[in-house]
């Protein structure tokens, strides 16, 4: 493959997962994947592209993980 390809293909997977995180009183964050974000081709940022927009918490972008989400 070239390294165009390489890149291409690598586009169509996103780099990050998109979530919404709303805090709770004495415990741990509720985390709600809402969406995936994809880097710009120079690197310098990101095209986010999320199912619902939160009207509380903080939006927070994840590399993806080997583990069940």
């Amino acid at each position: 493959m070239t390294d165009s390809t390489n890149k291409a293909s690598a586009a169509k997977t996103p780099s990050h997962n998109v979530y919404h995180v709303r805090n709770r009183e004495g415990g741990e964050g509720i985390w709600t994947r809402i969406g995936s974000a994809w880097p710009h081709a120079d690197g310098k940022g990101f095209n986010v592209q999320i199912e619902t927009v939160p009207l509380d918490g903080r939006i927070t972008l994840r590399v993806p993980s080997e583990k069940a989400e």
